[in-house]
């Protein structure tokens, strides 16, 4: 992950994202370098937008929160489903104790 932080912080700051400059930023920050996870993290990322692509990513998190609102009143409408159930039993047996009594 350390590696994708490098490039995005090179690309943050305007820098060229490169093999050298990837390793630099990885030595400062005190990691073990691997040359070949440098090498394919600098090739997978030639010809990419970034900057798309940060958006691209961003869509489907701010899109899932209403969701999660969502799912949670849903648990709500089951729990008042679950407690009205529960009351019919109840109602139910005084209605057979009128019949005997």
């Amino acid at each position: 992950m350390e590696y994708v932080y490098a490039a995005m912080l090179l690309h943050k700051l305007g820098k060229q994202v490169n093999e050298a400059n990837v390793k630099k930023i990885l030595e400062a920050a005190g990691a073990k370098v691997e040359e070949a996870r440098v090498k394919a993290l600098v090739s997978a990322l030639e010809g990419v937008d970034i900057e798309a692509a940060i958006k691209e990513a961003a869509v489907p998190v701010m899109a899932a929160a209403p969701a999660g609102g969502a799912a949670h009143e849903t648990k709500k409408e089951d729990k008042k489903e679950t407690k009205k159930e529960e009351k019919k039993p109840e109602e139910a047996a005084a209605g057979l104790s009128a019949l005997f009594g």
